[in-house]
């Protein structure tokens, strides 16, 4: 404004021309100003050439006039820290700042100080505040992405959780039913006990699914190979569970525990076995479960989502599941995990 008033009122030598350097210097600036906020716009090769014109600019006037125009340095540091990122600010705002206390201390000695002050500070607190503005911005972002990713890894989760649950309740519930419906005309009070089994199943599949939803369920490891066995019988496969080594933390057994529901469901609804053997050993370091039938319903073709899913998330944990068609006849399911040392006794289960 001093500038202006000068020129105004007829106190700067050929005002024409300080009118137009004003003009242009001011046109400059705000096309800074404005790409800085736009990160293609201050990194583009043209808003370097315009802060060079700038500076260009500056120096002019300042050399020229002295007095009030020596007040366009501090503005030329304001858009030096809008413009200028990194590394490179530092050496570009002592460039900036040195070349104001050159002209400035020709034009006014050592009142040129606070020329010198203000278009340093001027440059680097402008800098500090749109850095810290652009990361606040980030920051946003990032916790958009995570709540994103929070979203959709909660609806993986419940659709692996559905698969696995109704997949294997179902399968029961069919096998169960044929069983009742081949025995019903020779033994009705056998087929009763196989449709109370169907009732109990369907009521504990509601209340695992209830689980399901709310986000509490782990599947039992345990409670998983008493219902293995009860759903193999039923579909005339007879189960032989092998169990030693140390009891396995709650996490593994729970994902495990998946593991050994996926595997007989497909066993009970492919495979045709007349047999399906469940190994499970576990040490201090790791455990191992692999699960194998004798049939042929599965193998040949490719994993189902369930085996995918289980894939998925036993490499979350650091393990790995292997299936495949078994040595002779058969298929087979492998499952390994690390686990935390741990000093328990020894149990055989046959």
């Amino acid at each position: 404004m001093g500038a202006m008033s000068n020129v105004i009122h007829g106190e700067t030598p050929n005002p024409w021309i300080g009118g137009l350097g004003l003009l242009v210097f001011n046109s400059l600036y705000i096309t800074l100003v404005f790409r800085a906020f736009h990160k293609p716009a201050r990194e583009a090769r043209s808003t370097r050439w315009c802060l060079i014109a700038l500076g260009a600019v500056t120096c002019a006037l300042a050399i020229a006039y002295g007095d009030n125009w020596l007040l366009f340095f501090p503005l030329l540091g304001l858009a030096t820290g809008a413009v200028v990122r990194g590394r490179r600010l530092g050496p570009v705002m002592f460039g900036v700042t040195a070349l104001a206390g050159v002209i400035a201390g020709l034009q006014q000695g050592w009142d040129a100080l606070g020329i010198v002050y203000g278009t340093f500070l001027s440059g680097m607190v402008t800098a500090a505040i749109l850095a810290l503005s652009e990361t606040v911005k980030e920051l946003r972002d990032t916790r958009q992405e995570l709540a994103r990713a929070a979203v959709d890894q909660e609806r993986l989760r419940f659709s692996r959780d559905l698969h696995d649950l109704l997949g294997h309740t179902l399968s029961v519930i069919v096998v169960k039913s044929e069983a009742a419906r081949r025995i019903a005309p020779r033994d009705i009070d056998a087929a009763l006990e196989q449709v109370r089994d169907i009732e109990s199943v369907g009521r504990q599949a509601l209340t695992e699914i209830r689980e399901a939803v709310t986000g509490y369920r782990e599947a039992s490891l345990a409670a998983e190979l008493d219902r293995a066995r009860g759903a193999l019988t039923a579909a005339g496969i007879e189960p032989v569970v092998r169990q030693a080594g140390p009891p396995l933390p709650p996490q593994a057994a729970a994902l495990l525990g998946w593991v050994v529901r996926e595997a007989v469901t497909n066993a009970v609804r492919h495979s045709g076995a007349d047999t399906c053997e469940i190994e499970l050993r576990s040490s201090a370091e790791k455990v191992r479960l692999v699960i194998t039938d004798d049939g042929g319903g599965v193998g040949s073709t490719a994993p189902g989502s369930g085996l995918t899913g289980l894939t998925e998330r036993l490499a979350v944990a650091g393990g790995t599941l292997r299936s495949g068609p078994a040595p002779g006849r058969g298929f087979r399911v492998t499952a390994e995990l690390p686990l935390e040392p741990a000093g328990q006794g020894i149990e055989e289960r046959a």
